[in-house]
């Protein structure tokens, strides 16, 4: 997928999110079934996995790679990161990883800040994409607490979706 499909696809997920939690009754903000995340808990937990992203976005690339390596394969299809995406989460079985363990439930006077702020991400990681080199695209790897080190471009795809994850999730719980 090119970089700018890839950012349009980041826009279209985060603003059918955004979208969508906006128009929820604001006591759904604090629900959410029996030991399972609240609304606002989900919100909050897309939020606080773009936005370490966009930091090491903004880093140089020579010290990522430094830090994290150079890709050593090539790069997977979108299909493909949701398939092992998938993969990985049925063998976690639901675990769920340390900055999103123990999530406080934000308050209903969080909503506007966390939408806010997510919706401001989105658009930080989408004029990043469209800025970064191709080369750099597919050469410099970040880490991912459930997938491993992946080349950039995939790590922004899987982003994308994951936000298609957690909307789908909350979609279907209303």
């Amino acid at each position: 997928m090119d970089k700018d499909k890839i950012a349009e696809l980041i826009e279209d997920k985060h603003s059918e999110l955004i979208k969508w939690l906006a128009q929820q009754p604001i006591d759904s903000w604090t629900k959410g079934p029996e030991g399972k995340w609240t609304t606002g808990q989900q919100a909050l937990h897309l939020l606080q996995s773009i936005i370490p992203l966009n930091n090491a976005l903004s880093m140089p690339r020579f010290l990522l790679r430094l830090k994290f390596g150079k890709a050593n394969r090539p790069v997977r299809d979108y299909n493909t990161i949701v398939n092992r995406y998938h993969e990985k989460l049925n063998k976690v079985k639901g675990k769920t990883f340390k900055r999103s363990q123990n999530m406080k439930v934000p308050r209903i006077d969080e909503k506007e800040y966390i939408l806010n702020r997510l919706q401001t991400e989105s658009k930080k990681l989408q004029y990043k994409t469209n800025k970064i080199s191709v080369t750099n695209l597919d050469t410099v790897v970040l880490p991912h607490p459930l997938m491993g080190k992946m080349p950039v471009r995939e790590l922004i795809m899987w982003t994308a979706y994951h936000v298609e994850h957690h909307t789908e999730t909350l979609k279907a719980k209303y």
